[in-house]
């Protein structure tokens, strides 16, 4: 195993593009999970989805801070 430092852009925010497709149903659920409590949101779905454009789109509307980090198949050590 390596000590590879980790690259600064797994911990940013992606910008939401204009022109992107509102998920108004996903952000509720999200929202609704802060409203129960939760502290953890876990999003899974396959590639090109909308993912990271949804997530993005909530955290951005958000009030408080929030951490990101993207994670890779080579990120499983």
């Amino acid at each position: 195993m390596t000590d590879a430092p980790l690259l600064q852009t797994k911990l940013y925010i992606p910008s939401v593009r204009p022109g992107s497709v509102s998920r108004p149903r996903l952000i509720e659920r999200l929202n609704a999970g802060l409203r129960s409590g939760r502290q953890l949101a876990l999003v899974s779905a396959p590639a090109g989805f909308g993912k990271t454009t949804c997530v993005s789109a909530w955290v951005g509307a958000l009030e408080w801070p929030v951490a990101w980090l993207s994670l890779d198949p080579e990120d499983d050590d």
